[in-house]
């Protein structure tokens, strides 16, 4: 069903399924950076309703914003018209986060490593590897209709 989330101010997608304890929240946003604002808000509002440490909705946070800005600019090369989807599915250890765009994909293996000497200085090329470092699991689907990044991060019981 969807809701307007008045703490949020905008329109979320809920859904509890009592069969695997999850509860799903998707929010589809138009390719533009200044949407990034409320995947932030977002993301710090799922960080509280899993009782994150501090660490863990930084983390959070910036692996979602990352893997939302690669959709945007690099998966749907900032065509507006073009949506990024974001799908959080909280359960009471694990939270799991999938972004999808409408691109044609990358291939992992083509990526350049960050911390080569030749590309310390440059000032992308790190999302991958931002996401990879701060999240348990990171994973890539490619599909005709688009590219699926899907990372989960565990609750750490402090």
């Amino acid at each position: 069903k969807n809701i307007i989330n008045h703490e949020l101010g905008f329109k979320l997608t809920v859904k509890t399924t009592m069969k695997n304890r999850k509860k799903t929240i998707s929010l589809t946003i138009p390719s533009t950076l200044d949407q990034l604002e409320k995947v932030e808000k977002l993301s710090s509002s799922i960080s509280k309703k899993m009782e994150l440490s501090s660490d863990q909705t930084d983390n959070l946070a910036i692996a979602v914003t990352e893997a939302v800005g690669n959709a945007i600019v690099h998966g749907n090369k900032m065509q507006k018209e073009k949506t990024v989807d974001i799908v959080f599915k909280l359960s009471t250890d694990e939270l799991e986060c999938s972004v999808s765009d409408r691109g044609k994909g990358f291939n992992e293996k083509n990526l350049s490593d960050p911390l080569d000497p030749e590309n310390i200085m440059k000032e992308s090329g790190r999302g991958i590897f931002i996401l990879e470092a701060l999240m348990d699991s990171v994973s890539y689907s490619f599909s005709s209709e688009g590219t699926t990044v899907t990372f989960v991060l565990k609750k750490k019981f402090e």
